[in-house]
């Protein structure tokens, strides 16, 4: 005899609404399986999953498959109808309209996540009355307006993901003291920085308009992965990033950064930063002093566009030489030399641009990108000026 619950009469209701305010894009066949004649939808019906009372728990809409193209329509505020939802998914399509504020009204959602369609409207402030929401990924889409306050602040998240819409206005003063992974590249958010838990192991800012210094990484010992690129970010980089042997993936280009680069430590035992897998770019910056020896070994290194100068130092060359670095772009400096070991050639897996620069004899412009022009060096008279008063290039 089957045992199992039947399906809650006010959750089946609640899924024949939602039914009808979505439709499968030609090419999708996720609502094949949804016929409410069906003795055991729990089982039957594919993205739904039931608890033992009968309750829906997870509500996945659209399968996920590169071959499906997914689903257009709408979120029916009927999701708030489904009380005992845990987990909420809406996978790529297209799907418009704003996001049910309702939903804040499921207290035990712990997973929400509605990417790449095309939402519109507000992120909804009710969201900030979920005490156990652990994810919050609404990348891909066109909301708008800014950040619920609230919203950085709840208890359990540690996951939020809001890249690549159209928010604006500054960060929330406070964020959640839990929170590891935080990605808002790709929108309009202005301002500075504000203090950021110390347990975030990922943070993406880029392509925003965010500005003034970076003082609020100083305390983020945890990190892996940083990108701030892309903003108006300006004054020293926080030396603790580069003493930071977690961080092996540190994008900083693009901004208005300027001051030196950090001096390797007296301690022999310390190990300069960087490793198998490492990116570090501080490219398109305003980085002036000479390169010190302690980013040569970092796999991809982009020091290009800024104000370098003086001789490279030895430990670069031999980092290239045993591939190591495989990637090093040290072009549109002022750069004096590069003491390049007579008789060796470089891997051919190695990526060696130090175009225009202040080197006598020219190195040439070796493997670097078309952007770099094809001046192999600088005017003398540019060198000559910022060997004695610097330049603004």
């Amino acid at each position: 005899m089957d045992q199992r619950p039947k399906i809650s009469g006010v959750d089946l209701a609640a899924l024949s609404v939602i039914k009808d305010s979505l439709t499968d894009i030609p090419g999708s066949r996720f609502f094949s399986t949804w016929d409410f004649s069906s003795p055991d939808p729990c089982s039957s019906f594919t993205g739904v999953t039931c608890g033992f009372d009968g309750r829906v728990t997870v509500l996945s809409l659209g399968t996920g498959l590169s071959v499906s193209p997914g689903l257009a329509g709408s979120l029916s505020p009927a999701l708030s109808n489904l009380t005992q939802l845990t987990q909420l998914i809406l996978f790529p399509g297209l799907v418009t309209g704003p996001i049910p504020p309702q939903l804040g009204q499921l207290t035990g959602l712990r997973v929400i996540s509605l990417t790449n369609n095309r939402l519109t409207g507000p992120l909804p402030s009710s969201f900030s009355s979920l005490p156990f929401l652990h994810t919050l990924d609404l990348s891909s889409n066109r909301l708008t307006g800014s950040i619920p306050p609230a919203l950085t602040k709840l208890p359990s998240l540690k996951v939020l993901v809001l890249s690549s819409n159209e928010l604006t206005g500054e960060l929330p003063a406070t964020m959640s003291a839990q929170l590891l992974h935080l990605d808002l590249r790709k929108n309009k958010i202005k301002g500075p920085l504000p203090g950021l838990p110390s347990t975030l192991r990922y943070l993406s800012v880029s392509e925003n308009s965010m500005w003034g210094p970076l003082n609020a990484l100083d305390s983020l010992s945890e990190l892996v992965y940083l990108d701030v690129s892309m903003n108006q970010f300006s004054g020293p980089v926080p030396t603790s990033l580069f003493f930071n042997p977690s961080l092996t993936s540190l994008f900083l280009q693009r901004n208005n950064l300027s001051g030196g680069l950090p001096s390797i430590k007296v301690d022999p035992s310390v190990q300069s930063y960087g490793g198998e897998g490492s990116v570090v770019d501080l490219s398109h910056n305003s980085i002036t002093g000479e390169i010190t020896p302690w980013l040569a070994g970092v796999e991809t290194l982009y020091l290009n566009n800024n104000r370098l100068m003086g001789s490279v130092p030895e430990e670069y060359i031999k980092s290239v030489y045993d591939g190591t670095t495989t990637t090093l772009y040290l072009q549109h400096n002022y750069l004096s030399g590069f003491p390049l070991t007579q008789g060796f050639t470089l891997p051919d897996t190695v990526s060696l641009c130090l175009s225009y620069n202040c080197m006598e004899p020219e190195v040439g412009i070796l493997a670097c990108p078309v952007s770099a022009g094809r001046q192999p060096s600088r005017p003398q008279s540019q060198c000559s000026v910022f060997s004695h008063r610097g330049s603004s290039d």
